[in-house]
């Protein structure tokens, strides 16, 4: 009986072992990834290691890049150290991703900033806290190093450049972003999470991009509440003796579909843009209810001066053009290109206020203004 008993209470005992082993495992067991529209990039944790995966930053490359994420002082290659407490980023569209994290005063180098046109980071460039580097594929390479920082968030439309090998050698990280390649609007503002997890502010990101994608969501089931049959719309405009028209599977005909509006290319495949001869374009779209989005032209005057040909389009002639090209920073950085990306939902807004403007009674144009 003693025997039994005994038996009984090792049985327990190794099964209570069993139970706290099992515990500590499910501590560094893989872990779901928090990216849920982006494409090019995850963050995954592996045995007890944060990793950052880009999986996509070049046109037409399947290149995976991988890096682990630590708080050790002496770190080995593809590794990064976080918090980043000094970096270097290379497009304006990574601009606001700092400022709603609170962490613009992490910069300390920046290409062109001219091009940058956020207020509170102009102040920063003005009181010399960031370092003009030159222009972004030709980077004065030796001030870079004598900032040497912890970080350089390169952009680059293809993977053959010295400039960014130059600076690895230099044993400054590089991490690649390639926000630009995603194929929504939601899949490109979701890289802010890149950010949160190199400045160790995961959660905020989180929170901010949800947000977005809250508004974004909320904005087209308001634009399908409309009984209204869906206004024609038209893109682009020449660039010689070619139009680009966005393709159907882009950004901008994402946004006009999610606005509830018929947009006359949205048929055709592609992400990118359509190249088009005038005489079809004309053909297509003379009758469309709205232009949006005619190149950087700010007056009618300019347009007309651009191409005569134009005024034969009915939405110019009515009144129902707009442009992005008068919404500028203080040095002519446009705030479309910068700002656009990760706020999506203010895009949508935008275009909902232009052709159904009762919908959105309280709301102001952000990035499109109607051309005078």
């Amino acid at each position: 009986m003693k025997h039994f008993i005994l038996l009984i209470i090792i049985s327990l005992f190794l099964i209570q072992c069993k139970n706290s082993e099992n515990k500590n495992i499910t501590t560094i067991v893989d872990t779901l990834s928090p990216i849920k529209y982006a494409k090019g990039f995850d963050i995954i944790t592996k045995n007890g290691e944060k990793k950052l995966i880009i999986k996509k930053v070049f046109q037409n490359s399947k290149k995976q890049f991988e890096f682990t994420l630590t708080n050790k002082t002496n770190i080995a290659k593809n590794e990064i150290k976080v918090p980043v407490n000094e970096l270097v980023v290379t497009s304006t569209t990574h601009i606001p991703m700092l400022e709603l994290l609170n962490s613009e005063d992490k910069l300390v180098g920046f290409p062109h900033t001219k091009y940058i046109s956020s207020k509170r980071t102009r102040k920063r460039i003005e009181e010399n806290k960031i370092v003009e580097l030159g222009s972004e594929q030709s980077m004065n390479t030796e001030i870079l190093m004598g900032l040497q920082p912890e970080l350089v968030i390169g952009f680059s439309l293809h993977p053959n450049s010295k400039l960014y090998e130059n600076i690895k050698k230099a044993a400054i990280p590089v991490i690649f972003n390639g926000d630009w390649l995603e194929e929504t609007p939601l899949g490109r503002a979701e890289w802010i999470k890149l950010f949160g997890v190199l400045l160790n502010k995961e959660k905020e990101a989180d929170s901010i991009f949800k947000s977005i994608e809250k508004n974004y969501i909320e904005a087209t089931k308001i634009a399908k509440s409309t009984t209204k049959k869906p206004a024609t719309v038209i893109s682009g405009s020449m660039f010689k003796d070619i139009w680009n028209v966005p393709a159907g599977e882009s950004f901008m005909a994402t946004y006009l579909k999610d606005a509830n509006l018929n947009y006359l290319w949205k048929e055709t495949k592609g992400t990118g843009s359509l190249q088009l001869s005038f005489e079809s374009v004309l053909d297509k779209g003379k009758s469309a209810d709205y232009w949006i989005g005619c190149g950087l032209y700010e007056t009618k005057e300019q347009l007309k001066s651009a191409n005569k040909l134009y005024k034969e389009f009915d939405a110019l002639n009515n009144g129902n053009i707009y442009t992005m090209g008068t919404k500028k920073g203080a040095t002519g950085g446009l705030l479309f290109f910068e700002l656009a990306p990760i706020r999506p939902d203010l895009v949508l807004k935008d275009f909902i206020k232009i052709t159904h403007p009762k919908l959105l009674p309280n709301y102001e144009l952000t990035f499109f203004e109607k051309m005078k």
